[in-house]
């Protein structure tokens, strides 16, 4: 439950960079967490525990997401080169000189 809620914050980490998640955009979204090991693989018929963070302090965690997409795309942008993809469509890189001479 916690994972779903968390993955929904991060449309708002796209959104930090101007982005508008249209129609053909294919944004997928996936949350996993590999905590509570033991709680996955219990016995069938007995109960199982898991460890998770109680409600009332959850908000930091989806700052945490949001924060995380965002820098994750402007990662992607800076940290790029020229690319060609199918059926020869070119895409430059962002000009890195002007980036820094821009925002330093």
């Amino acid at each position: 439950h916690q994972m779903k809620r968390l993955a929904r914050r991060v449309p708002l980490g796209v959104a930090m960079t101007g982005g508008f998640g249209y129609h053909s955009s294919g944004d997928i979204f996936l949350a996993f967490s590999t905590a509570n090991p033991a709680a996955a693989l219990g016995l069938s018929g007995r109960i199982a525990s898991a460890d998770f963070i109680p409600d009332a302090d959850i908000d930091p965690f989806f700052d945490a997401v949001i924060q995380a997409v965002e820098e994750s795309i402007l990662n992607a942008l800076v940290a790029n080169d020229d690319m060609t993809g199918r059926d020869g469509n070119f895409v430059p890189a962002l000009p890195k000189a002007w980036l820094k001479e821009k925002f330093g």
